[in-house]
């Protein structure tokens, strides 16, 4: 999988530990070594995806995420602490964070996430166009319509909504989302399925007809005489 990764932390030697291993692993890396380096290269560069520790000084992670999403900048981002906190987590993913991971972390275990981050937001050809009631995706031009409104999805949030329109008609559980979006192992406590089931009930509106079966996961719902 060939992608550009900007690599942003002010510790050089944790900068240049994951660079070497993104590198290693057959990515192309960029550094900056504080939150206003990442945002101007960002305006200057293309990446795939960023690479972003959250305590830093200039801007912190939390700030650089929050300009890159309200200037509609929607290059996916894992977020990197040592921080304990658990609203981190949170505050991370409501800013538009698609992953999470603390320090200290395996390199393997940043590989696994860098890969599978960069699979859900790249298109695939599975589907050309799929339409569940009056939401579309055009997966080879990586847009989605409702009601024939253009709607902007982060890559998280668009590669949740192409699995729930994949199913649509079927229960998903929770351990089964966490898998197929995420990459993540059954077992894992985490709240992030229904943090970004509630993005696309929030972007979306009527159009997701999205019941949540409780203790068990979501259903999308197609219209009826549709299978």
């Amino acid at each position: 999988m060939s992608a550009t990764i900007l690599v942003v932390d002010d510790e050089p030697s944790v900068n240049d530990l994951v660079c070497d291993a993104l590198r290693l692993a057959g990515f192309t890396t960029h550094s900056a070594q504080h939150g206003l380096a990442a945002l101007r290269h960002l305006r200057e560069h293309q990446v795939d995806l960023v690479v972003l520790d959250i305590t830093m000084p200039h801007a912190d992670g939390f700030e650089v995420l929050q300009r890159m999403r309200d200037s509609h900048d929607t290059t996916p981002v894992i977020v990197l602490t040592a921080r304990q906190e658990r609203d981190d987590t949170r505050t991370g993913f409501d800013l538009g964070a698609d992953d999470f991971l603390r320090k200290p972390f395996s390199i393997e275990e940043l590989i696994l996430r860098v890969r599978a981050v960069l699979r859900r937001s790249m298109p695939t050809e599975e589907h050309d166009v799929l339409t569940v009631g009056s939401i579309t995706i055009d997966d080879g031009a990586h847009t989605v319509t409702a009601a024939g409104e253009a709607i902007e999805l982060s890559a998280t949030e668009y590669r949740l909504l192409m699995v729930l329109m994949e199913n649509a008609g079927r229960v998903l559980t929770k351990e089964a989302l966490l898998e197929r979006v995420w990459g993540l192992a059954a077992g894992v406590e985490t709240s992030v399925v229904e943090t970004y089931v509630s993005y696309l009930r929030r972007k979306l509106g009527d159009a997701l007809n999205l019941r949540t079966v409780r203790g068990v996961g979501y259903q999308l719902i197609p219209p009826p005489g549709k299978p």
